[in-house]
């Protein structure tokens, strides 16, 4: 089993920043692909990014590209989400997943990780 806790939301007025940090317990963290979803008030839940178990792959949704990083340390069982540039519109509860991958890839897609967080609080102020 994989236990995944997410910390570091809060409220940030717009243009600031936040790092979300995610802790991994369980197994062995560097052969699971991470990563970040958030779901908005009365939305569905939607990717945000992802990494692939070495690194050096990443993804992004187009809404965040350019202004969050999603990176991991492996030594620490840890993913970050650094977030800048914050809009009022990436209000919501962030979620960190995890899915048990070798290849060089970490899937986009929410119905493909198995194991969540229990998210985190992000509110922008305009």
């Amino acid at each position: 089993q994989v236990q995944l806790v997410e910390s570091g939301g809060g409220l940030v007025q717009a243009g600031g920043s936040l790092r979300l940090s995610c802790a991994v317990s369980g197994r062995t963290f560097s052969h699971y692909a991470m990563g970040w979803f958030r779901q908005a008030p009365g939305k569905e839940r939607e990717f945000v990014a992802a990494i692939s178990w070495s690194g050096g792959s990443t993804y992004y949704a187009d809404s965040v590209k350019g202004r969050f990083t999603i990176s991991r340390d492996n030594a620490k069982n840890t993913v970050y989400l650094q977030m800048n540039s914050l809009k009022p519109e990436d209000t919501a509860v962030y979620y960190c997943a995890a899915v048990h991958h070798y290849s060089d890839y970490a899937p986009p897609i929410l119905n493909e990780y198995d194991y969540w967080g229990q998210g985190t609080q992000v509110t922008v102020s305009s």
